[in-house]
């Protein structure tokens, strides 16, 4: 593929949505040699048509409702956003809201409080999948039942 096509094709992706670099590199390798996608990367970052920083905060204002810090930092990091990049979107987009986050997604979810301990585990385990810590995972849902039970 050539150098115009190569371009090209990122221009695409880039148009689409915000990519980061890693994410937009593995689109391009199939297509082309490394020393020409990581021209093509360069050219675009210099254009400031490709940002991590950019890119890590619309991925986390498009998560913030739905999931919790934990996940959406490790999210970012598979894309390979770096940590400082993550750590500045998340303060930026998040701040320390954590809890009321939690709150507003188990409201939509379930918005009874758990009868008995099976079902205080079954949301338990909802929140923690979706990336919420295990100290806002009790505070939403107020008691702690017996581990055992």
């Amino acid at each position: 593929m050539s150098a115009d096509e190569l371009k090209a094709r990122a221009l695409r992706h880039v148009a689409r949505r915000e990519h980061s670099r890693e994410e937009l590199r593995r689109k391009l390798a199939p297509h082309g040699e490394p020393d020409a996608v990581e021209a093509v990367l360069d050219r675009l970052a210099e254009l400031e048509l490709l940002s991590d920083t950019r890119f890590a905060e619309a991925f986390v204002r498009g998560r913030a409702e739905r999931f919790g810090r934990r996940r959406i930092a490790h999210e970012l990091a598979q894309r390979g956003v770096d940590a400082d990049a993550i750590d500045d979107a998340l303060q930026t987009e998040l701040g320390d809201d954590e809890l009321q986050r939690a709150l507003a997604l188990w409201r939509r979810k379930f918005d009874a409080a758990p009868a008995d301990p099976k079902e205080w585990a079954r949301q338990a385990r909802f929140l923690t999948a979706r990336g919420f810590s295990a100290d806002v995972v009790r505070k939403v849902l107020k008691e702690r039942f017996d581990e055992s039970a």
